[in-house]
């Protein structure tokens, strides 16, 4: 193994112990700022520009993005196309996994409706309460089962460490994100206003198949170069919509 690798098994396993040792500590006041822990959580927002309630939600997540503790991304849905505007930034993708959390039932409000946000893909709630989101994000943490760390390599390469426990397997993710976006909405709910949406999922690319214990890959420099994205993330999901074990930025 070389010194790069060892160094890096080591600097995972520090990760991972200091996972299992915060299991018992008390959770950070709701109230107050969502401090990471080393274990950010995923915040999915489901909105849609054809939704009159969705924009204070748009509007949470670009106001608290730069927050340490979440990595949040914005998922448009394309169920509200039907009523007269076709969302810009919708992806099929982004119904179906939206779907499939329905299907296997959140805790909190389940179901299929925007603005929606999901923690760690175990938690749903009205996505523009910065109250319950904030709730949701201690309570999802204390459920993680697993960590992931980052460390750059030469030529843009990223060098990538999981560990933890996946009882059912799990797959590492790549999203690729835009980081902010305006749109002018010509008709429908918000015709005529111009709303910006942040952390906009562009495309996912499933890296590696996990099943717990310590695992090390390369992601090349190369995936981090999808057209309309300026923001990556790393994203470790069981299969088929399951929880999410854990998240992070790429850089």
């Amino acid at each position: 193994m070389s010194r790069l690798l060892t160094v890096f098994a080591g600097a995972t396993a520090l990760v991972v112990s200091a996972f299992v040792l915060t299991q018992g500590q008390k959770p950070d006041s709701p109230s107050g700022s969502i401090a990471d822990n080393g274990k950010p959580v995923l915040v999915e927002l489901f909105t849609s520009q054809g939704c009159s309630s969705c924009p204070s939600a748009d509007a949470l997540v670009a106001r608290i993005k730069h927050e340490s503790g979440m990595v949040i991304i914005s998922r448009p849905v394309t169920y509200w196309d039907r009523l007269g505007w076709k969302d810009t930034l919708a992806r099929e993708e982004n119904t179906q996994l939206q779907r499939l959390y329905a299907h296997r039932g959140l805790s909190g409000q389940n179901g299929i409706y925007t603005p929606q946000m999901v923690a760690n893909g175990r938690i749903g709630f009205v996505g523009s309460s910065e109250k319950d989101l904030r709730k949701a994000v201690l309570q999802a943490r204390g459920q993680s089962t697993a960590a992931i760390v980052t460390r750059a390599l030469p030529r843009g390469d990223w060098l990538v460490g999981l560990g933890g426990t996946a009882p059912k397997g799990a797959e590492l993710m790549l999203v690729a994100v835009s980081n902010h976006v305006t749109v002018a909405i010509g008709r429908g709910e918000n015709g005529g206003r111009d709303i910006g949406y942040t952390n906009v999922l562009r495309a996912e690319t499933r890296i590696v198949s996990w099943n717990g214990g310590r695992k090390s890959v390369t992601v090349p420099g190369a995936q981090l170069t999808m057209q309309g994205a300026d923001r990556y993330a790393l994203v470790l999901r069981e299969a088929n919509g399951g929880p999410v074990l854990a998240s992070t930025w790429i850089g």
